[in-house]
C-alpha cells in the first residue's frame, strides 16, 4: 500500500502519555535546517489492485499494576478494489489482522497533493467523526508536519464511569516526516526509507467525576520506495479510569513477503484533490 491505515487507524485507540527515543541522525541537508523534496513520493506508497503484503506483528498489553502479557500474529494486508464513498472512488485495503485486532477494511485516495484517509469497516463512533483527513502531503518534504484534526466535544461512543451517558471527547493528531535512514526487516534491508510519526491525543470529558482522562498514541513507520510499508512501532498508554486500571500496549509490525503488482501512478482523475480540509 500505501499501507497507510497504520497512521490512520489510530483515531480508534484510547490510550495517555509517551517519551519517544532520540532520532537517529538524519542527512546532511536535514541537519542543517534546509528542506528537501522527495521525487516521486506516490512511488513509496504503492496502491496497485492485487498487491499484498504480510507482516509479522509482535503486541505486549501491560494493564498497569499485572503481568505483561506478549503475542504474536500474522497480518496480511491486500488491495482487494475500489469503492465510492460520499462519491468519492476511494481504493480498498483489507487486513487480515491489524494489530491483532482481527479483519477490517480501510478506504483510502491518493491524489495530487497526498493521501486521504475515508475511514474503516468496523469503524469507531470517534473515526466516523474526523475522517476525510490527509495522512500524507505532496510533494513530500523532510523535515515537515501538519496537523490532520483537532476536534474537541465529540462523541465518545462509550460510558466508561458507568452513569449512564456517554462521554465526550477532544481528540488532535499530527503526523511529521523526519527523514530518510535504513531500515531493516524480514523481507530485507532498505537504505533510503522514509521515517514518518503518527502522534494522537485524546481527552476524555467523565460525565460523572467530571475529570479528564488523557491518553497518546506515537506511531512510527518506515516507508521504501516501490514497497510500501516495511515497519512500524506504536506506543498506546491509557490511564486508570473509573475502575479500569490502565494500560499500555505496544505494537510492531514487519514486512515478511511483498507482492506489488503495478506501478504506483497518478491518475488523471487523481490530478484533483476530491475534498477540502479544515482542522
Amino acid at each position: 500500500m500505501m499501507h497507510p491505515h497504520t497512521i490512520a487507524r489510530i483515531t480508534a485507540v484510547l490510550l495517555m502519555a509517551v517519551s519517544l527515543p532520540a532520532a537517529p541522525p538524519l542527512h546532511p541537508a536535514h541537519a542543517a535546517g534546509k528542506k528537501a523534496v522527495i521525487q516521486d513520493a506516490h512511488l513509496y506508497f504503492p496502491d496497485g489492485i492485487g498487491s499484498r503484503w504480510r507482516y509479522r506483528g509482535k503486541l505486549e498489553e501491560t494493564p498497569l499494576q499485572k503481568i505483561a502479557i506478549n503475542k504474536g500474529y500474522v497480518n496480511t494486508s491486500s488491495v482487494t478494489g475500489t469503492q465510492a464513498i460520499k462519491g468519492v472512488t476511494v481504493k480498498v485495503f483489507h487486513d487480515t489482522n491489524p494489530g491483532n485486532h482481527g479483519p477490517t477494511d480501510s478506504y483510502y485516495r491518493r491524489d495530487a497533493v497526498g493521501i486521504v484517509y475515508y475511514g474503516s469497516s468496523p469503524g469507531t463512533p470517534v473515526e466516523k467523526q474526523v475522517v476525510p483527513y490527509q495522512i500524507a502531503r505532496f510533494p513530500l518534504e523532510v523535515p515537515s508536519s501538519f496537523q490532520q484534526f483537532d476536534r474537541k466535544q465529540i462523541e465518545f461512543g462509550n460510558d466508561i464511569d458507568g452513569d449512564g451517558a456517554n462521554e465526550k471527547v477532544d481528540v488532535e493528531a499530527s503526523v511529521t516526516v523526519i527523514g530518510k535512514e535504513p531500515v531493516t526487516a524480514p523481507a530485507g534491508s532498505y537504505q533510503d526509507a522514509i521515517r514518518m510519526e503518527a502522534r494522537l491525543t485524546m481527552r476524555i470529558h467523565l460525565s460523572k467525576s467530571k475529570r479528564v482522562v488523557v491518553g497518546t498514541d506515537v506511531l512510527t513507520a518506515w516507508f521504501a520506495r516501490g514497497i510500501g510499508l516495511v515497519k512500524y512501532v506504536e506506543h498506546q498508554e491509557m490511564p486508570p479510569a473509573a475502575s479500569d486500571r490502565g494500560w499500555i500496549t505496544d505494537i510492531t509490525e514487519e514486512l515478511e513477503e511483498v507482492e506489488i503488482k503495478t506501478a504506483a501512478a497518478i491518475t488523471p482523475e487523481e490530478q484533483t484533490p476530491a475534498v477540502a480540509y479544515s482542522h
